[in-house]
Formats: C-alpha cells, structure tokens, sequence
C-alpha cells in the first residue's frame, strides 16, 4: 500500500487570502492607505488602554 502524498505547498491563511483579493481589487496607494489607516486605529487602541491604566493608578495614589 502506498502512503499519501504529502502537500508541498501550506494552506493559505484567510489572511493570505484577504490579502490576495486586496491585491486583486486595489491600487498599491489603496493598499498603502488602508494598512496606514489600520495601524492608526490599533496605535489609537493602545493609547486609550494607557490612559484607562494611568487613570486608575492616579485614582488609586490619590487620597480621597
């Protein structure tokens, strides 16, 4: 009996995947925008986790 094949290339992820399509559909000033975009609303993200935290360790330092 013989064995399978084995797979030379890996499964794409679904984020290759979106990618490819992006690739497809947009210009590269598209892509570039998008991704920009993106970077900033996930740095915006973690500036306001910073500012919940110092604004609960102020709260716990400070007398009431």
């Amino acid at each position: 009996m013989q064995a399978a094949p084995v797979r030379a290339t890996a499964i794409p992820s679904f984020t290759d995947a979106l990618r490819a399509v992006e690739s497809l559909l947009m210009s590269s000033g598209q892509r570039t925008a998008r991704r920009n975009a993106w970077t900033s609303v996930l740095e915006d993200r973690r500036r306001a986790k910073d500012r919940v935290e110092a604004q609960r360790v102020l709260e716990s330092v400070m007398p009431s």
